[in-house]
């Protein structure tokens, strides 16, 4: 495994606009969750979850996302392991937010997204919801706790964690 220990990544990026909705990305290699901010940058919200299909089609759909939606820049969640190190998902992520960039000519930032799922699936928990219907918005709700923690973080920090 490539493993290593990871640059702040929860630390704010001053690429990113301060005002502008911001979407943030759970990144999966099947599905992605979705959320966006508000204009300015004080609540998150689940926007969708996008379930993947080829890199073209996946580029069309963040390509329309910003643009249908006024997306100013992305933050995407780095899945890193309890001791702080990056994993190879962190290593797909981070791969996937430089062709994010690239694609769509928005900045992006990574954030720390170690327990979203954890807290997002027991946020689902005290719903009256199937297990379908669960599995259909856990992506979206943990993209919505990473960007709200992102949002958090950038009110106390300076600097962020940007794709090369």
């Amino acid at each position: 495994m490539n493993e290593k220990k990871t640059s702040d990544p929860s630390a704010n990026d001053p690429h990113l606009p301060g005002v502008g909705r911001i979407a943030g990305i759970d990144f999966g290699t099947v599905r992605i969750g979705v959320s966006i901010t508000d204009p300015n940058q004080i609540l998150a919200s689940p926007h969708d979850n996008y379930d993947r299909s080829s890199p073209a089609q996946d580029l069309v759909y963040f390509q329309n996302l910003a643009s249908q939606e006024s997306i100013m820049g992305w933050v995407v969640g780095l899945p890193i392991h309890t001791d702080g190190n990056e994993s190879q998902k962190s290593g797909e992520a981070r791969e996937f937010g430089r062709w994010l960039s690239g694609g769509t000519g928005l900045p992006v930032a990574f954030f720390d997204e170690r327990y979203t799922s954890s807290f997002a699936n027991e946020i689902l928990k005290s719903g009256n919801l199937s297990r379908k219907k669960k599995k259909k918005r856990l992506d979206m709700i943990a993209s919505q706790i990473m960007l709200s923690a992102f949002l958090e973080s950038s009110r106390n920090s300076s600097s962020h964690d940007l794709a090369d």
